[in-house]
């Protein structure tokens, strides 16, 4: 058997982080595994030095949820696992009850295509301690990246400007399930299509693609080769024209165009993947109009950004689509989004809930205690804030925010201001609720959610910071367990 049929078309349960598993033994062995939890995920800080994210994954996370089994085969391996003594890791009635497992936490998430920030659950679950456990890596995985690229690619689309931005990342992808996966994130950001051929037929994501300059290598000559590729291919005629001369090209492209035309077709355009993309875009624009070629597009790439993007439609470059690879799907300078998945709460035995809190020597590191949900506020159209509080405390009749990084700036939040709380529910008792829309519809709803809010929150440098805080009550909890844990006193609620 191959490693792709082993890896994707067995049981992933099992793809998680050994110390899931460890903890969830220890809670079966202690009599601990039908406590109570919460646990939440969300993100520190925003990725690319932007002022926003966007969630994306959920799909793929109810997909995984809902096939979630230990199988005979994971059982066998981990009964294979040793100690530092050399003796079984794990005893055959733990096996045997992960195997039975059936899962019955309950679990509400952000819709993919939110705008979300720091310190926001994107999911929240709650449930038997040992279940929710041993969910953090899963979970994680397939939300830290799909974020990260949604992200991304928000940017770069607003960067074009409405241009249309086709995701060529596959070959620099991390592995098959990453290129899908940055496939579907890119979609749902904002691009147009993606070169990934196998993503189309999973997603229905629109496929594009040109040639190569192997293509046009693998001729006598150049004028050769883009007669050949129309022959070949006269509906979808994007020439590559860099491969020796690139205005050369141009020329060589329109003489082909000239001659499609003449039998009934029309070129698409021409495709620049070299040099100074600014400098050859204006002039090729000027040759392709001479010469009776307005509508014909120019493709851009050549390890583009958002950043990039942006300084080429500065320098007025007459660029029509942006192809958007390695930048994209590996998050250049960004490798991660830096998600976390925290224990924020556990129900004693009277079945009262307790705030569990995690300290740090980084004050950014403290996490919020609860069971927590997140209210976006909207005024006028606009958002313009969100609010982190206890779903168990509810929310004030006169609802304050603190900032959770400087506990002195506060903000009221007006009466007019209408609420609505963003993690919905998507499981109940182990069962899938929740409908997944369709890809587009999740596409949209990013594209909306992002023209709801202030311009400034969208720009690439030195954004503008949107209001995110901790409702008071709750922010004072945190404040007098944070005291209380280092043994200090505090005068407060």
């Amino acid at each position: 058997m191959t490693h792709l049929k082993s890896t994707y078309r067995t049981s992933l349960a099992l793809l998680t982080d050994l110390y899931e598993l460890t903890m969830a033994y220890g809670y079966w062995k202690l009599g601990k595994a039908e406590q109570q939890a919460a646990f939440h995920l969300f993100f520190r800080r925003l990725p690319f030095g932007g002022g926003y994210g966007v969630a994306a994954g959920l799909a793929t996370v109810i997909e995984y949820l809902d096939g979630l089994r230990f199988q005979d085969d994971d059982i066998q391996y981990l009964s294979t696992l040793e100690g530092n003594d050399g003796r079984r890791l794990f005893d055959d009635a733990f096996l045997r009850h992960l195997q039975s497992l059936q899962m019955c936490c309950d679990v509400d998430a952000v819709e993919e295509g939110t705008v979300v920030f720091p310190h926001e659950p994107l999911i929240r679950v709650v449930g038997p301690i040992l279940q929710a456990q041993i969910l953090e890596t899963p979970l994680l995985n397939l939300l830290n990246y799909q974020t990260l690229i949604a992200t991304k690619a928000a940017r770069v689309c607003d960067a074009a400007r409405g241009d249309p931005v086709l995701e060529f990342g596959l070959r620099r992808a991390p592995g098959v399930d990453g290129g899908l996966a940055a496939s579907r994130a890119a979609y749902v950001g904002g691009c147009a299509a993606t070169s990934n051929v196998l993503a189309g037929k999973r997603f229905g994501i629109p496929v594009r693609g040109t040639h190569a300059h192997s293509w046009v290598m693998s001729f006598d000559d150049e004028a050769t080769a883009l007669e050949s590729y129309a022959q070949a291919l006269p509906n979808n005629c994007v020439f590559l024209v860099d491969t020796y001369d690139t205005l050369q090209g141009v020329r060589r492209a329109i003489d082909v165009g000239r001659k499609l035309r003449e039998q009934g077709h029309e070129m698409v355009g021409i495709r620049l993947d070299s040099g100074d993309l600014a400098y050859l875009s204006i002039h090729a624009r000027q040759l392709l109009d001479e010469a009776g070629f307005a509508q014909a597009v120019i493709v851009a790439s050549n390890d583009l950004d958002e950043h990039i993007i942006a300084s080429l439609r500065q320098q007025g470059a007459p660029i029509n689509v942006w192809g958007v690879g390695t930048k994209l799907v590996t998050g250049g300078k960004q490798g991660a989004l830096g998600g976390v998945y925290k224990l924020t709460a556990v129900r004693n035995a009277q079945g009262i809930w307790i705030p569990r809190i995690k300290l740090s020597e980084q004050a950014g590191k403290v996490t919020t205690p609860g069971v927590l949900q997140v209210r976006r506020y909207r005024r006028d159209g606009n958002f313009v804030m969100d609010m982190i509080y206890d779903q168990h405390d509810g929310v004030p009749e006169e609802p304050v925010i603190v900032d959770p990084a400087d506990p002195t700036r506060r903000r009221s939040v007006e009466p007019a201001n209408h609420g609505d709380d963003l993690l919905v529910p998507i499981v109940r008792q182990g069962a899938v609720t929740y409908q997944a829309p369709p890809l587009e519809e999740t596409r949209r709803r990013a594209r909306t959610q992002l023209a709801t809010f202030h311009e400034g929150v969208r720009r690439l440098v030195n954004p503008h910071e949107y209001p995110v805080g901790i409702e008071k009550g709750l922010n004072d909890r945190k404040l007098r367990l944070i005291l209380e844990s280092r043994g200090e006193p505090c005068d407060g609620p």
